[in-house]
């Protein structure tokens, strides 16, 4: 298969070291670029610097390939530099060209730290979904989380749990709902997704005792779904959803704000847990963690989320392919 294609994330993370330690597991396996300064990557990385014509399938079993790029200043592990910031952001877009050039099949992104994002180039989005979101000029974009034993949704994301009831719509539910169940078919390969949908309020609201999100909002978006075909189920209290014996009920979770949908699976699988944009026209995964700057350059970060975000990566595109 053509390369996952890994942007650097923020340098003085522990991106690039974790990039290092899941080429190391998988260069027999599957074909890796990173796309950054060779300079941030650990001391003693065998580097084979290439360019964007000499990208291929090979297996880099003796060397990390890397398209480079300058950043300029090095980089002291822990503290982020905002002079960094452009590069940052100009590897994303680079890795999301590669694959939409047919050069790579996915792109896995390391963990950016948004603060220096602002400070040093005005970056104008929350986080990576929105950006990419941006990139492939794409009005709604799904974010997933995802390990061995569950897969999670949440409706909205990076708002604040007051602003919740005032953004849950029926729009964006139905949107959320759409884009889901068209990329376990495609992604993961699903032909009759089962989705369960979480309720808003306590208990899904009590029969309206407890709000009446569900009664007013909720339950007629899947009365509608499931007259199309879908396998949605819910409203469900969130509190009953994900014990083991709930898990083999469905494919997925749809949650309908943040915690919600993160505070299980992080219990989960803390380590493995990936995350994944759906609804882009290309592939996109990512670890399921932050920049950890207080253990960068330490020699000690945890490769077992970067690892499976590449393998992730991996198994959707050829998903995808089979269609």
């Amino acid at each position: 298969m053509k390369p996952i294609a890994i942007s650097c994330g923020e340098p003085a993370g522990i991106g690039p070291e974790i990039a290092v330690a899941a080429w190391k597991a998988l260069r027999d396996e599957i074909p890796i670029v990173w796309l950054g300064d060779p300079r941030h990557l650990p001391n003693g990385t065998p580097v084979k610097t290439i360019d964007n014509t000499s990208v291929t399938a090979e297996l880099s079993s003796n060397a990390f390939h890397v398209l480079p790029r300058d950043f300029g200043p090095g980089v002291q592990p822990g503290i982020a530099n905002p002079t960094h910031a452009q590069g940052v952001i100009d590897a994303i877009a680079d890795g999301v060209q590669l694959v939409r050039d047919g050069k790579a099949s996915g792109l896995c992104t390391a963990p950016i730290h948004k603060a220096a994002l602002i400070d040093g180039a005005n970056f104008p989005y929350p986080g990576h979904t929105e950006y990419l979101a941006a990139l492939a000029d794409t009005d709604r974009v799904v974010m997933m989380l995802a390990c061995d034993e569950l897969r999670v949704v949440p409706t909205t994301i990076h708002i604040p749990i007051s602003d919740v009831p005032r953004q849950l719509t029926a729009s964006l539910l139905t949107d959320t709902l759409l884009i889901t169940h068209a990329a376990l078919r495609r992604d993961f390969g699903i032909a009759a997704p089962r989705i369960a949908v979480a309720g808003l309020n306590p208990h899904a609201g009590e029969d309206g005792k407890m709000g009446s999100d569900e009664i007013d909002m909720i339950t007629p978006v899947l009365t509608a779904l499931r007259a199309q075909g879908m396998d949605v189920t819910g409203p469900w209290p969130a509190d009953t959803m994900f014990h083991a014996g709930a898990r083999t009920q469905y494919d997925v979770a749809v949650c309908m704000y943040h915690d919600q949908a993160l505070i299980p699976i992080k219990t989960i699988d803390f380590s493995g847990g990936v995350n994944v944009t759906l609804g882009l026209p290309f592939v996109r995964t990512s670890p399921d963690h932050g920049t950890a700057f207080d253990i960068a350059g330490k020699g000690i970060a945890d490769p077992t989320s970067m690892i499976a975000a590449i393998k992730m990566a991996a198994t959707m595109a050829d998903s995808r392919d089979q269609i």
